[in-house]
């Protein structure tokens, strides 16, 4: 194995960013940041408290009411500027991922490829922030105009630490407003080291990164300053960030957890399904995806087929270190997840479901003090076991074998989440109507994880609330005004 990885490109400052300045906790208090994949310290990072949060919102308020008065194409112009430092820098920042989350860096170059796509996507819809006019008769003008909402918080989760400190900003910031990021507690680095990289190219207080953990997303979640916070992350999390921004009564972005199925029909090709319930997995970060498809749904006729190829299928994906270029599959992100994830598989072997492949921890070297768990996939799993019904948020797959499509439906709908699933089959007509029937957000026929920007992602019921990557998450960080004129004179 070949490790690219060097601490010399991990940031310099370790602090909090916000008003254009590096700051210490208030606290004194940092975290110290492991490699998943070596138990490797990275740094020690600070960590911000309420103080921290009080004191960036103050100036990020200064900063929003310079920046909402910057024409809008010329936030568009600063953007397309971070876009492409983001490109020349899409290396270095996706071996501080490899090397801080675990997964692998061929993966994370393409994240900051995303990153930047989006910032450029969102610079280029700033003259849509449209309202409208209202027909009153000739002595009157009725017109509405969208304006930025303030400061914002924007609370990110591990499995693409700059994919989304990078991507998520671009419509905030495209609409005018301030934004505070709070990284994930684990991987903070990329963050810290984008905001030097783009240090000085918005106004101060424009863009603060705040690394902590639980207390700074309670107290930014929770503060009157902040005119909205989003949350990337789990179910119990989105219930924490509501219950704290009620008091408030401001609005939230949810993009939370799911247990998406994938389901295919009895004339899918027994080949491509194969290889896209594996693809659909995600096994390349270990699974931690929310849109991963880790219930595989498959007919009776085809079942047996299908599942005599999975292992071979699997074969691609083979645990390394993460900041090899050649390696394929990483390292969950902490020794608390890998526990947990090691629970799941437990409990399915007591329960009675059978291992098709993987279903144990990689304890060989170099790799033996590292989080690595194999590609698992479980078969003869039944609906009343664990790891049919929760999200495990690692690298497990269930299958169920079916043969009534309305049971099969039934269950698929029978969870409190609903965030993605994958229908395959040759006739148009069936996938569609299994797609209308399917209570989830994003719906792939003939295809599977992939995402399109543009097109509006985001779950139903538990799975989160709004709609991202689209001019819809654009339009959800401005707030409608509505203006009435009476040419008549007084």
């Amino acid at each position: 194995m070949t490790d690219a990885y060097t601490p010399e490109i991990l940031p310099s400052h370790r602090g909090l960013y916000y008003g254009g300045a590096w700051h210490d906790s208030a606290t004194g208090v940092r975290d110290t940041i492991l490699n998943p994949a070596t138990g490797e310290t990275l740094a020690e990072v600070g960590t911000a408290g309420r103080a921290d949060v009080d004191a960036a919102v103050a100036v990020a308020r200064r900063g929003y009411l310079e920046w909402r008065d910057v024409a809008p194409l010329e936030r568009a112009r600063i953007l397309k500027e971070i876009a492409a430092i983001i490109r020349r820098n899409g290396d270095e920042l996706a071996l501080i991922d490899a090397a801080n989350c675990g997964n692998p860096y061929g993966e994370m170059k393409n994240d900051s490829v995303v990153a930047a796509a989006q910032m450029e996507f969102f610079a280029g819809l700033v003259t849509e922030m449209k309202g409208d006019t209202i027909p009153m008769g000739p002595d009157r003008v009725n017109m509405s105009v969208r304006e930025p909402l303030g400061v914002v918080a924007r609370i990110l989760a591990f499995n693409h630490p700059l994919m989304f400190c990078g991507g998520k900003m671009g419509a905030p910031l495209a609409a005018g407003n301030a934004v505070i990021v709070k990284p994930p507690v684990q991987a903070p680095l990329s963050a810290l080291r984008l905001a030097e990289l783009i240090h000085g190219l918005l106004p101060a207080g424009v863009f603060s990164v705040l690394p902590g953990g639980s207390e700074a997303g309670a107290a930014l979640a929770g503060h009157p300053g902040i005119a909205k916070v989003t949350l990337i992350g789990s179910v119990g999390a989105g219930r924490a960030v509501m219950r704290e921004a009620s008091d408030t009564l401001k609005p939230v972005l949810l993009e939370l957890g799911g247990k998406n199925a994938l389901i295919g029909y009895p004339d899918s090709d027994p080949d491509r399904l194969a290889n896209a319930i594996v693809a659909g997995m995600n096994f390349g970060w270990c699974g931690q995806s929310c849109g991963s498809t880790s219930r595989a749904f498959l007919h009776d006729d085809i079942h047996d087929a299908v599942v005599s190829r999975l292992e071979r299928a699997v074969e691609r994906f083979k645990p390394g270190l993460p900041t090899d270029p050649a390696t394929t599959m990483g390292a969950l992100v902490s020794r608390d997840h890998f526990d947990r994830v090691m629970g799941y598989i437990a409990s399915a072997k007591d329960e009675g479901a059978q291992v098709v492949t993987g279903g144990h921890a990689i304890t060989e070297m170099p790799l033996a003090k590292g989080c690595f768990v194999a590609p698992t996939i479980f078969s003869e799993v039944t609906p009343e076991m664990r790891v049919a019904r929760e999200e495990i948020f690692g690298p497990v797959l269930v299958l169920r074998r079916w043969s009534d499509e309305t049971a099969m439906l039934d269950e698929v709908n029978g969870l409190d989440v609903g965030l993605t699933a994958s229908i395959w089959s040759r006739d148009l007509a069936t996938a569609h109507r299994a797609a209308n029937r399917v209570e989830a957000g994003f719906v792939w026929i003939n295809e599977v994880g992939r995402h399109f920007l543009g097109a509006p992602f985001g779950g139903y019921k538990q799975s989160g609330l709004g709609r991202e990557e689209g001019i819809g998450e654009l339009i959800a960080f401005t707030q409608e005004k509505n203006i009435h004129i009476n040419l008549g004179g007084q």
